[in-house]
């Protein structure tokens, strides 16, 4: 078991010396959807109200907190950078949902449905990270926690940009495209911090 410093979500997150990326990305998958399924139970699937736009803004705020963490290197709030991309996980595929669905009511009976689409999308934005680390062999590895937080802000700043363009683009890929890349960003993220959390430890 790994408890985080500085949040109170206990996570299960067991990484072997040598990396094996989809094993990592596996571990950080179950925790997210772990995290996911309970707010569910909590919340039922009140989030259905909200256009893919809304939830953008959610991931905005999201990484706009993590990066003013990295440049203050301090919280006032009882919770690190980690709650926050589990965070922009879950509302990515939240949105992804919200495309292929539009918007909706909170009904228990659709929670199957819900879980059933939610594992769809993750398992989705793994096999596409397996072919982009394939073909980039794992530069990722090599990039500041930093760059992810950026490169997150940036996917974000495009997809307000699209939404307000009505989903219309003339060469670029769409709004799901980003919000896939949203994913991986943050579960990279995730494996990083732990790996060093536990090199530290």
């Amino acid at each position: 078991m790994h408890k985080f410093a500085g949040t109170n979500i206990r996570l299960v997150f067991n990484f072997q010396i040598m990396p094996d990326t989809a094993q990592e990305y596996d571990i950080v998958m179950e925790s997210c959807r772990d995290i996911f399924l309970k707010k569910m139970q909590d919340y039922g699937t009140a989030w259905r109200i909200l256009r893919p736009s809304s939830l953008t803004d959610q991931i905005f705020i999201k990484a706009n907190r993590i990066r003013s963490i990295e440049e203050k290197g301090v919280s006032k709030v009882n919770e690190g950078v980690v709650p926050e991309f589990i965070g922009i996980v879950n509302y990515s595929i939240m949105g992804l949902i919200q495309l292929e669905l539009g918007r909706g009511e909170d009904k228990a009976e659709d929670q199957d449905a819900i879980t059933a689409l939610y594992d769809h999308y993750f398992r989705q934005a793994k096999a596409l990270m397996l072919d982009k680390n394939h073909d980039y062999g794992e530069a990722w590895r090599e990039m500041r926690i930093s760059s992810y937080t950026d490169l997150i802000l940036m996917k974000i700043m495009r997809t307000k940009q699209i939404e307000d363009h009505q989903g219309n683009t003339l060469i670029s890929e769409g709004i799901d495209a980003n919000y896939n890349d949203m994913i991986n960003y943050a579960v990279f993220a995730l494996i990083r911090l732990t790996v060093e959390n536990q090199t530290n430890s």
